[in-house]
């Protein structure tokens, strides 16, 4: 093995572990990225929860009101 072959490799290698890093922060950032918008599903769920529940209250009330 000759001294280009070994360049040639190691060459060859670095690309190869810089793919691999490149893929590995990408599948971490699109696990945040999920994270976030589950996140921000479950706050916009919790929203409507509260406004429904306040929405029933306000029915209760005035069914109260009315008999």
């Amino acid at each position: 093995m000759n001294t280009t072959t070994k360049n040639g490799n190691k060459i060859m290698m670095n690309m190869l572990m810089q793919e691999d890093l490149a893929r590995a922060q990408m599948s971490a950032r699109l696990g945040e990225a999920q994270q976030l918008r589950r996140g921000r599903q479950q706050a916009a769920a919790r929203r409507l929860s509260r406004k429904a529940e306040q929405a029933a209250r306000q029915a209760r009330l005035a069914l109260a009101r009315a008999n």
